[in-house]
């Protein structure tokens, strides 16, 4: 039913933006991999979307797709765009990397963006936001607080954006507590509430008492709190799903990128590259810290006022990979290309990144 729902929904898009428009009104489409009421990631572009409207007012006509997979699906859905009259079409999931690099070169005339991907054409851009900044953060804090030395996350898919969150992660707490391990649970879905809960569940189980996530649902957060541990909210602000189990939540701001390339292709000057926002740009932020001490409280902040300021860079050598291999020499800082590509676990994680 939910496929045929969304041939639906591609089939309508094409008749919606095939209607008359007032002159000059720019069509903005986005391609979502959940529902918008998933309350992290996808919720958080529709906010992105929702501001465009309400910053451009009627100079723009939005639209979106919801829950579209990866795939064929995927490439039917942005093609409906593009033939349906779009000016640029935002694809807003690591997996729309090459069905939208493929219909980008069949429609050159329209501008596309890819989130969290890293290949970019003549008339498609990529983006996203270095969310290991916050991460990072939230590792020193699990660091600090953990009771039992056991953090855990919840992964959904292997790729290096996840990867080099789970590295951060765990670098934070490392830094604070040497003697934290972290369990990792991968759930082969961006948004799955059961999947993420029973993820959640069976490591707290087994001593986590800090759950950090990168999926899509509040699920692992209030699986946290049902059980009487600690956790932190993904993507946005979480703690009315879990007010005694949130620490803090990152928090994704994607509206005045989003604000921004809408305005380039208004002004004729849209231009491809890549895009990888800083916390220092406020498009990285943090929840209020909360359910913490003051000492972890102030730790924290320092650590987050050094990360915005430039002065702190988690990924500074020497970094070792979990086979004992140097990935970074003493002092190196990581590159965009090698946060990009990263699929190695850091040295003391004690598991295997799936293939």
């Amino acid at each position: 039913m939910k496929s045929i729902l969304r041939l639906v929904a591609v089939a309508a898009l094409s008749l919606f933006f095939s209607l008359p428009v007032l002159a000059d009104k720019l069509k903005v489409g986005f391609i979502y991999v959940g529902p918008i009421g998933d309350h992290g990631w996808t919720y958080r572009h529709d906010i992105g979307r929702l501001d465009v409207e309400k910053h451009f007012g009627d100079k723009v006509e939005t639209t979106y797709i919801e829950s579209v997979k990866y795939g064929p699906d995927a490439e039917r859905a942005i093609r409906a765009m593009a033939k349906g009259g779009a000016d640029i079409i935002f694809a807003t999931s690591f997996g729309y990397m090459e069905p939208m690099l493929k219909v980008a070169k069949e429609f050159p005339n329209v501008k596309f963006e890819h989130a969290t991907g890293y290949k970019q054409s003549k008339n498609m851009a990529s983006y996203g936001l270095r969310l290991y900044q916050a991460r990072h953060v939230q590792g020193i804090i699990a660091g600090m607080m953990t009771k039992t030395n056991k953090i855990c996350y919840v992964g959904a898919f292997p790729i290096p954006e996840v990867i080099r969150e789970i590295n951060t992660y765990y670098l934070g707490a490392k830094k604070v507590n040497p003697k934290v391990d972290i369990d990792i649970v991968w759930v082969n879905s961006w948004y799955n509430p059961p999947k993420e809960a029973d993820a959640a569940a069976v490591m707290i189980a087994e001593g986590c008492d800090m759950v950090a996530q990168h999926t899509d649902s509040p699920a692992p957060l209030q699986t946290a709190q049902k059980n009487g541990v600690l956790g932190f909210g993904q993507a946005s602000d979480q703690i009315r799903f879990a007010p005694k189990a949130q620490l803090t939540a990152t928090i994704d701001n994607w509206s005045p990128y989003y604000i921004e390339k809408v305005q380039a292709v208004m002004d004729g000057n849209w231009k491809t590259g890549d895009y990888f926002g800083h916390m220092k740009d406020d498009v990285v932020q943090m929840a209020p810290f909360t359910n913490m001490p003051d000492n972890v409280k102030a730790f924290a902040q320092k650590i987050k006022e050094g990360i915005r300021d430039g002065k702190y860079f988690a990924f500074t050598g020497p970094i070792k990979d979990n086979t004992g291999k140097l990935q970074l020499k003493d002092g190196e800082v990581a590159t965009d290309a090698h946060l990009n590509s990263m699929m190695y676990y850091v040295e003391g994680i004690d598991a295997t990144v799936p293939k």
